[in-house]
């Protein structure tokens, strides 16, 4: 049998780091890299420095994008992110087709229609010219895809030796669709937890081609935009959608976590039914990485009343980016805060956030 999970115990271990959590950067000296992974430490640095300082309700609720009111009832979703990911190609798109993609995946899963984009370079003195026209030409064909223009942006150019080629930032705006509360105080016991497709692509592909390892089976990064698979389940269950996350930096693993802490609520999620492709679990294995915490750059996670699971499902196989979609769980009262992965063999275990950095600057 798995490992059994006592969770009164589990519950209190929770509970005390909480707690403690905003102190712990009390005599910390030095930044790691397992703070910008997404998981655990991003959260203490976030919760215990930068959060604080900033509070502000807009910025408190944590999600994918600030929602915005404004006159005449408008809401607009603001959200900005920044991309360091190496190599700067990857098997399935580069650095500037995922500074886009992503940007337009946190207005999507905030219920937003992208409006507009800015960006801003950093390029590192001697930087390639030729690699730098590639990056661009591919920001913009995707932008293009999607329909939503590059606005405003800045450049910047350090000394060589003082970056590492080049880093995108980049902000987005769109007004929000669902005249509904989304987010992650808004998912409820009994949801069904939707995942989209298969997990762990972009992670292993990046890796792949980091350590210029040779596979037999040719493994793609899944970056893609998610606006219309999110705009038609907006459309087709309304304010049975309660929730929309896409699982980035800690994959699936952590965004769980992070939606049962903003809900108050458990959730449990099946092993069996998650899925994952054979030669990207074949690769996990000989790396030694967990497709949940992984990243993924083109899957989404929705939270949606259980009256309207089966169809939510029905609208996200209609899509070509979410035909592979399963329910692979359902939110549950308590203990509050706790993810639990009933596994294969019929145990039940803490599925816990991404501890440390296994493959950092994925994103």
């Amino acid at each position: 049998m798995g490992e059994q999970a006592d969770p009164a115990r589990v519950l209190e271990k929770i509970r005390i780091a909480e707690e403690t959590r905003r102190s712990r950067f009390i005599g910390q000296e030095a930044i790691t890299l397992s703070h910008g992974a997404g998981g655990k430490a991003s959260f203490e640095l976030i919760e215990g420095l930068i959060g604080p300082a900033f509070s502000n309700p807009l910025l408190d609720s944590l999600d994918d994008a600030a929602v915005i009111g404004l006159p005449q009832g408008l809401r607009l979703a603001f959200t900005t992110d920044s991309y360091t990911v190496s190599p700067l190609f990857f098997p399935g798109g580069n650095i500037g087709s995922l500074a886009v993609h992503g940007t337009v995946n946190d207005l999507a899963v905030s219920g937003a229609v992208p409006v507009a984009l800015s960006a801003g370079f950093i390029l590192e003195e001697g930087f390639s010219v030729t690699q730098l026209r590639a990056i661009v030409e591919a920001m913009a064909l995707a932008a293009r895809k999607i329909g939503v223009p590059i606005v405003t942006g800045d450049t910047k150019v350090v000394p060589k030796g003082k970056g590492d080629g080049i880093y995108i930032n980049t902000a987005g705006v769109g007004i929000v669709r669902a005249v509904w509360h989304m987010g992650r105080d808004a998912v409820q016991p009994g949801d069904r937890v939707i995942l989209s497709g298969s997990i762990g692509d972009h992670g292993v592909a990046v890796m792949i081609a980091r350590q210029g390892l040779e596979l037999e089976a040719e493994i793609e990064s899944d970056t893609s935009p998610l606006h219309e698979l999110a705009a038609r389940l907006i459309d087709g269950v309304g304010s049975a959608l309660h929730c929309m996350k896409d699982p980035t930096r800690g994959g699936v693993a952590t965004t769980l976590n992070e939606v049962a802490q903003g809900s108050n609520c458990a959730i449990a999620v099946d092993e069996a039914a998650i899925p994952v492709r054979p030669e990207v679990n074949g690769a996990c294995e000989i790396l030694g990485l967990d497709p949940l915490t992984l990243a993924n750059e083109g899957k989404l996670l929705a939270f949606v009343a259980p009256e309207a699971a089966e169809k939510a499902l029905r609208i996200l196989r209609e899509h070509p980016l979410g035909a592979d979609s399963v329910i692979i769980g359902e939110v549950e009262e308590g203990p509050a805060h706790m993810v639990y992965l009933r596994t294969i063999l019929g145990g039940r275990r803490v599925l816990d956030m991404l501890v440390g950095d296994p493959l950092p600057r994925i994103c």
